[in-house]
């Protein structure tokens, strides 16, 4: 029966450009709609900007900008990552919006009236100098545990502890520098733990098949905890000023963002109902409509409790399905631009990588469960190029020609065609329940066996000396018949993950009018094109390059301005504010170890004590030092500097030297009695 589905992912925060994570997720989500989509099925598939908060609004402060207009160039550079990894989404739009408005305070609106919404007083940290109300990530003072300085508001770098922002010594606001005052605020508050609610979401979590086993098992666990970990209730409030949504008859109140973000799947949904005359209470009101999110394991809680919670007492349609992944990793590391070890998709697509190849690797790694994925960048490689390469393309490649060369593009099969179709039915029967249950690691196993029967079957028959036979040309024919079925079968089981592909190879090669729908894995096709290049092999250096890089800062430049007169060298170049300086972080550093590194002319790999633990740095200095004569010397270091992936490992900071017109070069030093950590100002 057709199925109609509503289908979201997480919303990524409008602060910068997509990660890596923010790309699997979507290629993750894309495999199984265009999969839906092949069978028949009515699919909307919405995204969105999660733009509201108050890190938004420093952030644009920031850079010269409005929040409107900071969001609004970050959401212009989405398309570039979406069009290049071929997600389809069906509308993309932002938490920033009249339809989140009123969709947002529909819903707060509905839950006040059912009894869910109270106040309270909050007591918060207050910056005299801003005017507002700061979050624990903008405070900062010293460790009450170990005297540490400059520590953030929940815990301590240095010695581990973690403690309220209340409890910090000489606590200071990262936003003005200004000494923090207590104050006091009335706050929202969304009545999670309720027994309506209680007893609504031990329903929900418990329907067979809703959530994974795991994500039920933890929803369970915060649903059923007792003490400190029992259910709370949520905070929906934020004080002015803040960039976010109004609530309702409650001046200087804004929502939360945790509160209008997730409404933004409904934002988007009743954006993109506008635009193709879609009728949005209806679609959302009727009981066939399938509404399922796919999102990472960090945000569990608000997708299992507090979001199908508020949805239910607003009088919405709750969540059917809500399907969560792990991370993705770096040869077993977690991803990281501040440790040079995140991968940049923008990079990936600019330097020339295809896409598919990334579609792929990551199909082949995913599952039903919540687990990580890792990107190995051998295995990726050899994956890339035995399996879809060298199985999958090559079969076309291959068989084509004799086809093309002796048949004018004829295909024609000799005797029995049902067990050849017997065959393909179970294939993609099996490949259809993997794909349905998102088990897309034993889908592509599974092709790969169906390439691998395919291939020996082509390399039994010898059609290159079949060829050379008159006699023989209707078995010639038949063999590649069958094997160009073959391949035009994998295709289509490909077709969600390697779309672009497919769709070249229906159209040009198979010279359709239309792009493969999932019943033509039943169907033999009856002539061919002559064959086109399709793809090419990963080449290792690609992976170099794409690894060989400063890890990705996000920039949002000020708007253009009427042109001025040149400012005089001084104040433009030759000058910083106190501001500007303190962002650089220079500490004392011990060189514990030094060492030549092979294969460099100017480098030495530095071990430096820095107090809080160690770390390496690649310095050029080795023209003017021996490293024996380094170990144990105090030095300078720039702690804040981003670190860098080189080909000789991953360099996290930078030592300072002085040189002049002259040659040589000179590390600078401390006074005795400097220990590793302090901080130079």
């Amino acid at each position: 029966m057709p199925r109609r589905l509503f289908i979201t992912t997480a919303l990524p925060y409008a602060n910068g450009p997509f990660h890596i994570g923010h790309i699997m997720e979507y290629i993750q989500a894309d495999i199984w709609v265009r999969f839906q989509r092949m069978q028949g099925h009515e699919v909307h598939f919405v995204g969105a900007d999660d733009a509201h908060g108050a890190p938004i609004m420093i952030a644009a402060e920031k850079a010269g900008l409005t929040p409107d207009e900071f969001v609004a160039r970050i959401g212009a550079g989405r398309k570039q990552y979406l069009d290049g990894f071929h997600i389809s989404f069906d509308n993309w739009h932002s938490t920033h919006s009249d339809e989140n408005t009123v969709l947002s305070q529909d819903i707060y609106r509905k839950l006040d009236r059912a009894g869910l919404i109270y106040t309270k007083p909050v007591e918060q940290f207050f910056d005299p100098v801003k005017g507002m109300f700061l979050a624990d990530r903008y405070i900062k003072g010293e460790c009450p545990k170990c005297g540490a300085k400059d520590q953030f508001g929940d815990a301590c770098e240095v010695c581990g502890a973690v403690y309220s922002p209340m409890d910090l010594i000489n606590p200071y606001s990262t936003l003005s520098g200004a000494k923090p005052e207590l104050r006091t605020s009335e706050h929202y508050f969304f009545r999670l733990s309720d027994p309506k609610c209680v007893a609504f979401l031990n329903e929900w979590i418990n329907q067979p098949g809703r959530l994974q086993p795991q994500v039920a098992n933890k929803a369970r666990e915060w649903l059923e905890g007792e003490g400190d970990k029992a259910l709370g209730d949520w905070d929906i409030s934020r004080d002015a000023p803040y960039f976010g949504i109004p609530i309702p008859d409650a001046p200087g109140k804004y929502f939360y963002v945790w509160l209008d973000a997730p409404v933004g799947y409904l934002a988007s949904l009743k954006n993109y109902c506008t635009k193709r005359g879609i009728d949005f209470d209806k679609l959302l009101a009727d009981p066939d409509t399938e509404q399922l999110h796919f999102i990472g394991k960090d945000i569990i809680y608000f997708h299992t409790l507090f979001w199908p919670a508020m949805l239910e007492f607003s009088g919405y349609k709750i969540p059917d399905n809500v399907f969560v992944h792990g991370f993705i990793t770096v040869s077993g590391e977690k991803m990281s631009k501040s440790r040079g070890t995140g991968i940049s998709p923008l990079r990936y697509l600019d330097i020339g990588m295809n896409p598919e190849w990334l579609r792929y690797y990551i199909a082949a790694k995913l599952n039903a469960h919540v687990e990580d994925v890792d990107f190995n960048p051998d295995d990726f490689v050899a994956r890339v190029n035995s399996d879809l390469v060298g199985k999958y393309i090559n079969i076309a490649s291959r068989a084509a020609s004799f086809i093309t060369k002796h048949f004018a593009g004829e295909l024609k099969y000799a005797g029995d065609t049902g067990p050849l179709m017997q065959g393909a039915r179970a294939s993609a029967l099996l490949v259809r329940d993997n794909y349905e249950s998102r088990e897309y690691g034993k889908a592509i196993r599974e092709i790969m066996a169906s390439a691998d029967r395919v291939n020996q079957e082509f390399d039994a028959s010898q059609p290159w000396l079949l060829a050379k036979d008159p006699a023989k040309k209707d078995q010639l024919q038949d063999i590649c018949s069958r094997v160009l079925h073959g391949f035009r079968l994998l295709t289509v089981l490909l077709a969600p993950v390697i779309p672009n592909t497919a769709r070249r190879v229906a159209r040009e090669f198979f010279g359709m009018d239309r792009d493969f729908v999932w019943s033509d894995a039943e169907t033999l096709p009856s002539r061919v094109n002559a064959y086109q290049h399709l793809m090419t092999r990963v080449d290792p250096k690609q992976l170099d390059a794409l690894f060989d890089m400063e890890p990705e800062t996000p920039k949002v430049t000020a708007p253009a301005t009427p042109a001025a007169a040149p400012a005089p060298a001084a104040e433009s170049s030759a000058t910083i504010s106190i501001d500007d300086f303190a962002k650089v972080d220079l500490r004392v550093a011990r060189i514990v170890k030094a060492e030549h590194v092979d294969g460099a002319d100017k480098l030495l790999k530095l071990t430096l004590d820095i107090g809080s633990g160690t770390r390496t740095v690649f310095a050029g200095i080795k023209s003017a030092y021996d490293p024996a004569m380094l170990e144990g010397r105090l030095t300078v270091m720039v702690a804040n500097l981003a670190p860098r992936k080189m080909k000789f490992g991953l360099s996290e900071g930078m030592v300072l030297a002085a040189s002049g017109d002259a040659p040589g070069l000179y590390l600078l030093s401390p006074d005795s009695g400097a220990l590793p950590g302090m901080r130079i100002k």
